[in-house]
């Protein structure tokens, strides 16, 4: 253990402060057991470092490690707990938690044998923590990180801290908030950045390698995480891999459930099983009428890449403004609203707010009728009344 201790003072010391992911700022670590979620690549690693360099004092009451560690080779987790807690350990930190075989049945006893200690863990998007082998939901407190939002792009990228907004802000405000941010940025010129390149950290190391790193996250996630959480063998990766990519090719559209199981060679239920599992890995989002009742089961309406980053990556011929557009605007609120296709304009979103998204010249005519309805454009800075500026929807979070 004491080496660990060594590595993970080292890691702690040298992570940087100066850019911080919204989910740190709320008041999230006062609970003893806590989960965050998120797909590969979006900073889960950096929150938790940071989390101990800002809170917690460096020294050996606190530690960081990765499953994947080569002392579990020949060391349990719950040991380890336990001899850190003897040496007046206080906080672990555990690192990609699914790549550890018993990990909710030794966190579990973790948790019931030590109440002095606290434990946060990282987990894939895929791992369906409150479903495991033991029995986490009375225990776990579960958050999940999103790819990084415009606003926080613009603040990793530029140093340019802007104010986060409730959706009921932009509906009500947009207009005063719009004038706001054009004295320190050129919305739309940073906006169009961002739908290329700034949905992961990647980019400060150089946006050249940019879509090779995407690909590269995308390969990892479906070789090692579906591959290790779900239990797939190689032929069922293989035909994964060739599902996303014929999606990408041709989203958004309604899907042939029983063209797509032909063509992938895929029966109509792993299909299925097939979409949910590349939603929860962060690579599509399923949407649905919003009169239906929706299951694990039900055919999607309509599929879209999860974010424009992944069009750019995967199918560049598709990068077409329509489909950016509402990619984007998908991608933004999905992180705290619910989003469904209504009978008139382009998404419902908590059952209760009508939005119709498109160009500069868009019209009001197909959501005329409907009193909670509002506009979206592109490619326009400010707003007046019901019409809104899509850059603005990147800043909920």
């Amino acid at each position: 253990m004491e080496k660990l201790l060594i590595k993970s003072n080292r890691k702690i010391e040298q992570i940087n402060l100066t850019f911080q992911r919204f989910l740190i700022s709320e008041n999230i670590f006062k609970h003893r057991l806590i989960a965050i979620k998120g797909a590969r690549g979006i900073g889960k690693t950096t929150l938790l470092l940071q989390y101990a360099k800002k809170f917690l004092p460096i020294d050996n009451s606190v530690l960081y490690f990765a499953m994947d560690d080569l002392f579990f080779t020949k060391n349990t987790l719950y040991s380890l707990a336990e001899q850190f807690v003897i040496n007046n350990g206080k906080h672990l930190l555990i690192d990609e938690v699914h790549k550890y075989p018993n990990w909710s049945r030794e966190l579990k006893l973790i948790y019931d044998d030590f109440p002095s200690l606290q434990v946060l863990f990282t987990s894939s998007s895929i791992l369906n923590i409150f479903q495991a082998e033991s029995d986490l939901s009375r225990r776990a407190i579960t958050f999940e990180l999103p790819e990084l939002s415009l606003r926080e792009f613009i603040e990793l990228e530029s140093q340019i801290k802007l104010p986060e907004l409730k959706l009921d802000e932009i509906l009500e405000n947009h207009q005063e908030i719009s004038f706001d941010i054009l004295k320190k940025i050129k919305p739309v010129f940073e906006f169009n950045k961002y739908l290329k390149y700034g949905q992961y950290p990647y980019f400060i190391e150089g946006i050249e390698d940019y879509y090779q790193k995407v690909m590269n996250t995308i390969q990892l996630i479906l070789d090692v995480d579906l591959g290790a959480i779900e239990n797939l063998d190689y032929n069922h990766i293989v035909k994964l891999k060739k599902l996303l990519f014929s999606v990408a090719t041709s989203v958004p559209f309604t899907p042939n459930i029983s063209k797509l199981s032909e063509k992938i060679e895929l029966s109509r239920p792993f299909m299925i099983k097939a979409l949910v599992l590349l939603e929860k890995a962060h690579l599509l989002i399923q949407l649905h009428q919003s009169n239906k009742g929706v299951s694990q089961l039900s055919k999607p309406e309509k599929l879209h890449l999860r974010n424009t980053n992944l069009i750019y990556s995967i199918a560049e011929e598709n990068a077409v403004s329509g489909n950016l557009r509402e990619t984007f605007f998908i991608n933004q609120l999905s992180y705290q609203h619910k989003i469904n296709l209504p009978k008139n304009g382009d998404f419902l979103i908590d059952d209760k707010y009508t939005f119709e998204v498109g160009g500069k010249n868009k019209t009001r005519q197909q959501i005329n009728t409907i009193s909670d309805a509002y506009l979206v454009k592109d490619n326009i800075e400010t707003g007046v009344n019901k019409t809104i500026p899509l850059w603005m929807f990147g800043f909920l979070y």
